[in-house]
């Protein structure tokens, strides 16, 4: 995976993330989090008591001071992990954002002149001529002319790229600048309708939505909530039954406690955090939702050119025809790759050298090259001693051979019918009259994508090749990759059957295209990654395009959507335990003077009651800002099934949730105790 992003939290973030955790007081905003508005209200509670404490009949100034202070950075530490988590993704709308100031367009006339206008006043369907220099002004199709963009400023690579009209390159994104030659593009979005735009809107974080998991989640924490609520407003009677007087701001301290006050503040932060932390990989996606479905994936369809293999058949085997040495073939083989740099012809050279050999190209300096064309469907050189030396399809070499008056050597249709029906390309070899032999050209299948698979396959992810070659040829392909399936001969429809036939065995289905014929196929599919290469409609079609039109990153983004839902899972297990071990620290200090039965339970041996309820507080505010960290960076995942997963987060997280907060109460109690006896309390 590649991040581009220089830095993680710049001081910039930091200071506006301070201001907007108090901007964020606003009752208003507040309500959207009800875990942290309980603990809201708690504090104006508290605060009315520390002004006029006669109303609850209590006299503790000082002590509802105290909590009110705590529970007022309680709530500004968990705005905090939001508002940061938010100023990453305002930084990276602001560098999307200044891509599109100022630009100028050459809105064409009907004669074919044009006049100059601002971007932001063109209209979809209006057409503009883009020179060299020049910024795309906004999203469109090619309709004219051929030219070299560089999409730097939403990918990030410098390599152009190549747009004409028809086929699956003809589509142009707003904020890219033409580097060479021209093109006429008739825009295809409304101001402000743009991927640029949507962009900027979903990275600033206002088209954000809560995902299922999320809302879930957050009415779990609710339900908590109600449920602490109700034990909170029992224990009062029942304080009094047994004689203890609970003061109203204890209560508050209490509820605030012992409520997921962690993952109630957190929870915002880690959703924002995912959806960036795609972004941050240069892959846009279109909701939170899709970044979560990510990580339920439990197939992934893949596309066998360009994904699991280079699309470029390159140089496999040499080999020799029955009376032939390796040797020779190899050497005729190089010789008319010398200056050949297509990719078969780069490999081949590649190839020879690995194996050994090599050629001298100042020895041929003087030879012609024999480019390879449609109509000859061959390639060589002809040397200065008169030598014609030729590799190509079978039909022209041996057409070739038999107009010098050469032999067709009996084993050659079998070698090449043989390496057709692996699916690759025969280059047969020859020199005038004599056939030496054929260099077997396949697609390779990219290196490192066998580890990856059998990573996904521990996941639990099962991984379909789709291919329009025959099944022997997909089967090969299939092995050498390590897939678990394949489809063979497949047509776009195949795809789109494929994907239901999962989805209808309720399995959640990933899939990567670019092309129009595509798009059905990456609607129908639950995550759906397009190529910002690719069609307009493949884009609009999928939930998430990558910039950098890679289409093996759809393995990293099934990573980051796993490391997002074991994050949230963390820290709510997290949190939940946290509560359990508040709960010795505060219960029994309570109660210990009117039931003195109950001081086992006091395991932390804490100073006094409220020296317990302060430092339980204190600590339940500190633990917000240290977890941001893991919150927006997310959970380190390793790739493993989803029990050990469980199973190792329950032994860090749980087991750590309920050990941290046993210490480090106890260590804010032995610090302000002294200090809470200095002051009378």
């Amino acid at each position: 995976m590649k991040d581009n992003k220089k830095s993680f939290i710049t001081k910039k973030m930091i200071k506006d993330a301070i201001r907007d955790s108090f901007i964020k007081l606003n009752p208003k905003d507040m309500i959207k989090n009800p875990v942290m508005f309980v603990a809201y209200i708690g504090m104006i509670i508290t605060a009315i008591l520390t002004v006029f404490p006669q109303i609850a009949g209590e006299g503790g100034r000082t002590y509802n001071f105290i909590v009110t202070i705590i529970l007022f950075f309680t709530i500004v530490f968990a705005n905090f992990a939001e508002a940061i988590a938010e100023g990453r993704g305002k930084a990276q709308a602001d560098t999307l954002k200044s891509t599109k100031r100022d630009t100028k367009a050459k809105l064409l006339k009907p004669d074919g002149s044009y006049v100059i206008v601002n971007a932001s006043e063109l209209k979809k369907g209006d057409r503009v001529l883009v020179e060299a220099n020049d910024m795309i002004p906004n999203d469109g199709e090619v309709i004219e002319g051929l030219a070299s963009v560089n999409e730097s400023a939403i990918t990030g690579e410098s390599a152009p790229v190549i747009k004409e009209p028809g086929g699956d390159f003809s589509s142009v994104t707003g904020g890219t600048t033409v580097v060479s030659d021209w093109i006429k593009v008739e825009i295809t979005s409304d101001p402000g309708e743009s991927f640029l735009d949507k962009m900027i809107s979903l990275v600033e974080g206002a088209s954000r939505q809560k995902t299922p998991n999320e809302i879930a989640l957050s009415t779990l924490l609710v339900a908590l909530t109600v449920i602490f609520i109700m034990v909170i407003v029992s224990l009062y009677p029942i304080a009094n039954f047994v004689g203890v007087k609970i003061e109203v701001s204890t209560l508050v301290a209490l509820l605030v406690c012992l409520i997921p006050t962690t993952i109630g503040g957190l929870l915002s932060s880690i959703g924002i955090a995912g959806m960036d932390r795609v972004t941050r990989f240069n892959v846009i996606a279109m909701s939170g939702k899709a970044v979560e479905a990510c990580g339920d994936v439990d197939v992934m369809i893949l596309d066998k050119t360009g994904t699991i293999t280079f699309g470029n058949r390159l140089a496999a085997k040499f080999i020799p025809v029955e009376g032939v040495s390796e040797e020779e073939v190899i050497k005729y083989s190089l010789i008319t790759s010398i200056n050949d740099t297509t990719p078969e012809g780069k490999s081949t050279i590649e190839l020879g050298e690995k194996l050994g050999f090599t050629v001298n190209k100042e020895e041929y300096a003087k030879a012609e090259f024999i480019e390879f064309t449609a109509q000859t469907k061959s390639s060589g050189m002809n040397l200065e001693n008169g030598d014609r030396i030729r590799k190509g399809a079978y039909s022209s070499i041996t057409a070739f051979v038999k107009e010098n008056g050469g032999a067709i050597p009996s084993d050659l249709k079998d070698k090449v019918d043989d390496i057709s029906k692996l699916g690759g390309t025969p280059l047969v070899v020859a020199k005038q009259d004599k056939v030496y032999g054929v260099i077997y050209l396949k697609d390779t299948v990219k290196p490192g994508l066998v580890e990856r698979f059998a990573q996904l396959r521990e996941m639990g992810i099962k991984t379909v090749m789709c291919t329009g070659d025959n099944p022997l040829t997909a089967a090969t392909i299939a092995k050498e990759a390590g897939v678990d399936d394949y489809i063979a001969e497949c047509k776009p429809e195949d795809k789109i059957d494929a994907i239901k036939k999962e989805q209808a065995n309720g399995k959640i289905v990933a899939m990567t295209g670019d092309g129009t014929n595509d798009a059905p196929a990456l609607a129908q599919a639950n995550v759906g990654l397009a190529m910002n290469s690719g069609t307009i409609a493949a884009k609009e079609a999928a939930n998430m395009v990558d910039l950098d039109s890679d289409p093996t990153k759809i393995l990293d983004v099934v990573g980051i959507g796993k490391q997002l839902l074991i994050t949230r899972g963390a820290l709510t297990t997290f949190s939940i335990a946290n509560d359990v071990a508040k709960y010795f620290a505060i219960i029994p200090a309570m109660f210990m003077l009117a039931i003195p039965q109950i001081k086992v339970l006091n395991i932390m041996g804490l100073n006094s009651p409220k020296s317990a309820i302060i430092s339980a507080l204190i600590f339940n505010a500190i633990i917000i800002p240290l977890l941001i960290p893991i919150a927006l960076k997310g959970v380190k995942y390793r790739p493993m099934k989803p029990e050990k997963i469980l199973k190792r987060n329950l032994s860090i997280y749980g087991l750590g949730g309920v050990i941290v907060p046993f210490i480090g109460i106890k260590i804010i109690d032995i610090i302000i105790a002294p200090l809470l006896k200095i002051i009378g309390m």
